[in-house]
Formats: structure tokens, sequence, C-alpha cells
């Protein structure tokens, strides 16, 4: 997978090129991490206490499937099949920023997820509950 010029830039001086991948537990999609941004996520996640069972969950799936990666001299990373196969990669993906880490998708399930969220949100934006004062 190449990574776009401007999230290049961003993993190389944040990171060296080197970034963390791991599954995301409620999509169908990768979250990629410049490996800084991906140590903080794990301590906090090794903080917690692993006698709870949703923590153990959160810590079996995230840092069990997290997998280091570096960008190669064109700014690709080759994904492991286990990975791509949890978010059903293909061809064409979709890749997605989030702040602190980028979303990695395939085409069709980006597609199929969007048009479920667009009429989430508007069900949401109708109830106003959540968003009062919020105007985007």
């Amino acid at each position: 997978m190449a990574l776009p010029a401007r999230n290049r830039e961003v993993v190389q001086l944040a990171a060296d090129g080197k970034v963390v991948v791991t599954i995301d537990m409620r999509e169908p999609c990768l979250l990629m991490y410049p490996l800084p941004e991906w140590e903080v996520v794990q301590r906090k996640l090794e903080g917690l206490s692993n006698v709870n069972p949703r923590a153990r969950l959160l810590q079996r799936l995230l840092i069990g499937h997290a997998t280091d990666l570096e960008l190669d001299s064109n700014g690709r990373v080759l994904l492991p099949a286990m990975l791509r196969n949890h978010a059903t990669l293909e061809k064409k993906l979709v890749l997605v920023g989030q702040g602190n880490k980028i979303e990695i998708w395939s085409e069709q399930k980006w597609h199929e997820s969007m048009e479920s969220w667009q009429g989430d949100a508007a069900q949401l934006l109708e109830d106003g509950d959540a968003f009062t004062g919020l105007s985007v």
C-alpha cells in the first residue's frame, strides 16, 4: 500500500517512516499509527487491568494484532495477510485521517459504511440532544 505524499511526509517527520498497523475492533478497517503515537496508545492499553475482561479483550486484539512496519523509499508498506483479511482489503483502498492515526478501508466497505453512517447522522441531528450547540 502506498501512502499519499502528504501522509508520507508526516510519517517520515514524526516517526522516521516507522508505523504500527492494527485492527479496528468495531469496524472492518485497519488503524495505522506513526510509531510514537502508537507507543502512547500501547502504554495506555498496558496500563489497564488485565483482570478486567473488557480491558483484556482490548489488549489482546489491539496489541496482539499490532504490526511494526516501515515505509520503503517509495512510501509504501506491505500489509500482512492477517491484517488485509480483517479489513477485506483488495485493490482499491480508502485512507481516512483521524488525528493521530489513519484508518485503512477497502473501498467497498467504506462506501457501504458511509451510507449507513449518513443515515445515522441524519437521525442524530434530528434528535438534537447530543449535538446541542454544535454547528458543522
